[in-house]
């Protein structure tokens, strides 16, 4: 009779086990049937994420010529890099002439944003392409995917060059204390 009863046991976890396994497969099925499809976009996803090294940027050009979808999908990539940078800058000088408390600080700030934003334009003429893939629609136009990145430690040099020779500045900017706060702003890109 025990042994009844154990199989009993056993033979009702096994169908239990069998209804709960049909029905996750079923909802698996049913989110299939639901027509979702995963898109891959090419020149994305983490390998082309700003990290502590590189500021990053993707973009997507169309066009029925395929040199100007290249041109369309360079120029969008520039302006999110420059967006990101110049936000990045912000916060270093921010937290920099902060940091340093500066007597005459609205003014030194200034100073800052104005030689980042020179910086950036002149530096991203030497952007490294780092991802690019051309590919044609249904409709016979081109799409270009592209990946983009600036090196922090160009950005900074250019930066520390360009501070260096603003006679304002020089008198109050410390290298080292700079290099610090923009490490610091490069590092959170990684705990994204």
């Amino acid at each position: 009779m025990k042994n009844t009863a154990k199989l009993l046991l056993i033979s009702g976890a096994i169908f239990a086990l069998g209804l709960t396994s049909t029905s996750c497969k079923s909802k698996k099925e049913t989110v299939k049937q639901a027509g979702e499809v995963e898109i891959i976009i090419p020149c994305s996803g983490p390998d082309y994420f700003s990290n502590k090294k590189y500021f990053r940027a993707n973009a997507i050009g169309e066009s029925l010529d395929q040199m100007t979808s290249k041109k369309k999908a360079m120029s969008n990539a520039k302006a999110q890099l420059a967006g990101d940078i110049q936000s990045t800058m912000k916060v270093v000088g921010d937290n920099y002439v902060k940091s340093s408390e500066f007597n005459n600080q609205e003014e030194v700030l200034e100073r800052f944003e104005e030689n980042a934003r020179t910086v950036v334009n002149q530096k991203l003429s030497g952007v490294k392409t780092i991802c690019e893939k051309l590919m044609r629609t249904p409709e016979g136009k081109y799409k270009t995917y592209m990946a983009i990145e600036l090196s922090g430690d160009d950005l900074v040099s250019a930066y520390n060059e360009t501070l260096t020779k603003d006679q304002s500045l020089k008198i109050d900017y410390n290298y080292e204390k700079f290099k610090e706060t923009f490490d610091k702003e490069m590092d959170k890109f990684e705990n994204q």
